[in-house]
């Protein structure tokens, strides 16, 4: 990335930092993918329970491979399926760090993501005491439509072709609002001022990461 490209980028992250302060959410910058897991280490502490939803960003990071790494009490829910999944989910709302990634950020400090499990939706926004979302500067949109829009033409269909996902977009590599019962943008949550300071944490990266 030239020199000049980069200091508009991150003119645009700090501007999104700020945002996203002013809606009660912790903000952190880091330049590079390289440096993120040396960042969570030093954030949260060994011995920890943690967790995380499904996010191709965090094992670009090596986040992934720390969680699993054995530093932290690691609730793994690629491990189990059926009702031990479920029960997984129901400790993982008192988890104290649940780590993530967004669909799209706006310029606007806003948190807009989709998933096609209610559990992993919730869980950011009703569950663990802190909530790390690792967010590439290739989600950065400027409003809400655009956020929408980055879901309809990117993440969706790409993520339904990762996971081999038997829907529409999949094949159109476009949203087609589907009935297919392997969609994965069930529910929609957009994540604004917050009334508790701080348990939402989002840490920018100046690399695209994930979809």
């Amino acid at each position: 990335m030239h020199q000049a490209v980069e200091q508009i980028l991150e003119k645009r992250i700090r501007r999104t930092m700020d945002a996203l302060r002013a809606n009660n959410m912790e903000a952190y910058y880091v330049k590079t993918a390289a440096e993120v897991r040396a960042f969570v280490e030093q954030l949260v502490p060994a011995g920890a329970t943690v967790s995380n939803g499904g996010s191709v960003s965090l094992a670009e990071t090596g986040v992934m491979e720390l969680l699993a790494g054995g530093r932290y009490h690691y609730l793994d829910r690629s491990k189990v399926q059926g009702d031990e999944l479920a029960a997984l989910y129901r400790q993982v709302f008192s988890a104290d760090w649940y780590f993530a990634s967004a669909n799209a950020v706006t310029e606007a400090g806003e948190i807009y993501n989709v998933d096609g499990n209610a559990n992993r939706v919730a869980a950011i926004t009703f569950g663990p005491k802190n909530v790390l979302l690792v967010v590439g500067c290739n989600k950065l949109v400027k409003d809400m439509p655009a956020a929408e829009d980055r879901v309809r033409q990117i993440a969706a269909p790409a993520n339904t072709a990762r996971l081999g996902c038997k829907t529409p977009c999949a094949v159109t590599g476009k949203c087609e609002d589907c009935h297919s019962p392997g969609r994965i943008c069930c529910t929609a949550v957009v994540h604004r001022y917050q009334r508790e300071q701080g348990r939402i944490k989002v840490l920018l990266v100046g690399e695209p990461l994930g979809f």
